[in-house]
């Protein structure tokens, strides 16, 4: 659908959007998204031991998130932690590998039911799953969750605009860039502008083409080198 579709309005003739299911969409919940090199859970106290030990010695994944880390101890950890799993936006997750390690967590959030918008954010990848398969079928889980299982039509990624990984990771799991917010936050004491991303549902099924056939383990060499780019399938699936 083109970002300007409209028809004429019944009465006016003027130029308005087209009908949409109105019906507000579900708030997350405490599910568990299986995928083959991991899973996503709902965050729990469970997960702090595991989740301190790979993100105890990586001060450079908090720089960008607000009011969390680098922390001065496992205490002020658990501190966060325990603030992180009572809210209910954002809602938290564990990202949980295949041998039972804790090695990230992540969060949907600004949650509109009313307009089916979401987005996902304060994102903590450990150093053990960056640039890992399990990270990308992380946002895979994520985003299926979100537009196929509750119904969101619009699914969010914001970053800092200074904060150049994020924003090439967006570009590669298939958001669109929308722009920049000018002084949009105050983060840590320091001015942010942010960058908008987003995935609509429409755009949905092509971008799960291109997860699926990323993540496929016969896209992988022996030695675990990828034989296709997930930029390359999602500027496939644009074109198409």
């Amino acid at each position: 659908m083109s970002e300007l579709a409209s028809e004429p309005h019944p009465l006016t003739r003027q130029p308005v959007g087209l009908p949409v299911d109105a019906r507000p969409s579900p708030r997350p919940g405490p599910v568990t998204l299986q995928g083959h090199y991991g899973r996503v859970e709902r965050l729990a106290p469970r997960h702090s031991d595991s989740l301190w030990d790979h993100v105890k010695d990586a001060g450079a994944i908090w720089t960008y998130i607000a009011n969390s880390g680098p922390f001065t101890g496992k205490a002020a950890f658990d501190a966060w932690l325990t603030r992180r799993i009572a809210a209910e936006d954002p809602y938290a997750y564990a990202i949980v590998d295949r041998d039972e390690h804790v090695v990230g967590t992540a969060t949907l959030m600004s949650i509109r039911p009313d307009m089916r918008v979401i987005e996902v954010g304060s994102i903590v990848y450990s150093p053990a799953l960056q640039r890992t398969p399990l990270g990308t079928e992380t946002q895979y889980l994520f985003a299926r969750y979100a537009i196929e299982t509750l119904h969101y039509r619009r699914y969010e990624w914001k970053c800092d605009a200074l904060n150049a990984p994020s924003r090439r990771a967006a570009l590669r799991y298939g958001f669109v860039f929308e722009g920049l917010f000018r002084q949009h936050m105050i983060s840590n004491g320091r001015n942010r502008d942010t960058a908008w991303f987003s995935i609509t549902d429409e755009e949905w099924p092509a971008r799960k083409r291109a997860f699926e056939t990323w993540l496929t383990p016969d896209n992988f060499s022996t030695d675990g080198k990828q034989k296709q780019s997930l930029t390359a399938l999602n500027a496939g699936a644009a074109v198409k």
